[in-house]
Order: C-alpha cells, then structure tokens, then sequence
C-alpha cells in the first residue's frame, strides 16, 4: 500500500498568519488575550491555544479589559467597534483573502450595487462579509437561487473565499442573463482552489481517500464532497485516532488531503499511523 498526500494539505496563509499572531500576542501580552470564537475552525488547534491562554469568548460584556484577536473568518465592522467600546485591543486576524472580500463588498454597496454574496448563509466570514454591506446583500449558493431576487438593474457579486470554482461560475453565469448591469470580484482564495484541484486530482487514482480536518470546517467538508462525488471511498476525520484499518485494507493508493484549518503535526500523525500499516504494522 503506498500513501500520498495532497502538497497544499494543511494550514494556508490566511490561517497560518493568525495562529502566529496569537502566539506573538501570548508572549508579549501583559493581561488577558481572547479569541472572539474560534480563531480557525479546527478544535485541536483551538484547545491547544486555550491551553497557552488564548481564551475563546463571545461578544459580552463583563470582560476584564484584554487583548481579543479576531478570527481568520473575519468579523462585521460593528463588532470592532462594540469590542473597542467595551476597553478592549483589537488584533485584527483576518484573512487577507477574506478582506478583499469585505472591501469589495463594501464598495459595490456604496456604489449602489445589489450586492450578491456567493457562500453559505450563517458561515462565520459570510456574517462578517454582510455586515460590511450594514446587512444589504443577498446570500445565495445555488444558480436556481438567482430567481428569487427579483427584477436585477445593477449587481455586484464577490464569494466566500473558499466556494468551488464551479459554483461561483454557475451562479455568474445566471446573473448575466438576468442582470442588466453585472460587475464581479472573484474573490475565492487561490490556495483554496489550488487544494481543491490537486484533491480531485488524487481521489481520480486513489483507491481510498482520507480528509484531514475540522467536522465544523467549510472548506474540509468540500473536500470531502468532492471526493465523494467521484464515487470514492472517502472517511473524514479529525485525527489519526479515527483512522480504522479495514477503510484501508486491500487499497494499492490512500490519498491524504487536509483542510486549510489543519495543524501539520495532525496530518503528520495520520500519515505516520498509515505508513505504518503499509509496512505492515499494527
């Protein structure tokens, strides 16, 4: 049995830049540091951050004045403002990606765009992407979802970071025939389409496919789909104690992939427990 793993598996840029943040605020910070929710959605890496001190909070009151880190998913304006009233410093951790998202948003709304966000209603980054919008966008994930918003004049469009490709497309392409006036910002992150590609790419010839990463993780779950949709045998999980050896009995090629929230020494972990069993291990 021989194992291969996707090369962009694991943390992107936008995620690796915020864990890094909190470490440097925990080494220097001289109170308490809080994340307003989970910094990434991967709850390894979240506990073990609780464990160094980062506290995880919701937007209350009746904190003692501290450093909160906003999460890589981004959050609305007020809820910066509302954090800055209440005494606290902000760290902002958003993702670069999920920023241009934000300020494109923005800017159609003040044009006077009807602004359509292509992404999952309730996702964390969509909340924080319509508030740059004071709550005017329309969220929709589906082509069939472009018939609901009525008669179309001018529209601006921008994504959730980690929507597939294809759906933004098809959803574009519905708005050309009905919009009479269509301004797009493609902003679906690069690596996400990248992972996404190469994951396709190793499910085709893969006996086997494991996902590595947060069940509450958008872009983990994609993956999942995705491989799923190949019709190959896909397990997704959180760590390498989920992995069971008969998912992978008799298979010449496991593939391993892993979200963009995933920790490098958990994807490790699965890769070394199944070499293990090609060696013939227990």
């Amino acid at each position: 049995m021989r194992v291969e793993l996707v090369k962009t598996s694991g943390f992107c840029f936008g995620v690796r830049r915020a864990v890094r943040m909190v470490e440097e605020v925990l080494r220097r910070a001289d109170g308490p540091v809080y994340t307003l929710g989970p910094l990434i959605h991967n709850p390894q890496m979240v506990a073990y951050m609780e464990k160094r001190g980062a506290k995880v909070v919701g937007l209350q009151e009746g904190l003692p004045p501290g450093v909160v880190v906003l999460r890589s998913h981004g959050v609305a304006p007020q809820v910066k403002e509302a954090l800055v009233a209440q005494g606290h410093r902000v760290l902002d951790a958003t993702c670069p990606f999920v920023r241009n998202a934000q300020m494109y948003a923005r800017s159609l709304w003040e044009e006077g765009y009807k602004v359509v966000i292509v992404g999952k209603r309730g996702h964390e980054e969509v909340e924080g992407i319509l508030g740059y919008t004071e709550g005017n966008a329309e969220v929709i994930w589906e082509p069939k979802e472009v018939m609901s918003l009525g008669e179309l004049n001018r529209v601006g469009i921008v994504a959730q970071t980690t929507t597939p490709f294809e759906i933004f497309s098809l959803v574009v392409r519905e708005l050309l025939r009905r919009a009479r006036h269509l301004k797009v910002y493609n902003t679906i992150c690069d690596s996400t389409v990248k992972r996404q590609e190469e994951t396709v790419a190793l499910a085709r010839r893969a006996d086997v496919m494991i996902v590595v990463g947060g069940r509450n993780s958008a872009n983990t779950t994609r993956l999942v789909e995705m491989c799923c949709e190949l019709g190959r045998p896909t397990y997704h999980i959180e760590t390498a104690r989920e992995l069971r050896r008969e998912w992978v009995e008799g298979a010449c090629l496991v593939g391993v992939s892993a979200g963009a929230s995933t920790p490098d020494w958990i994807v490790q972990e699965v890769l070394e427990n199944l070499n293990l069993w090609s060696e013939g291990g227990k």
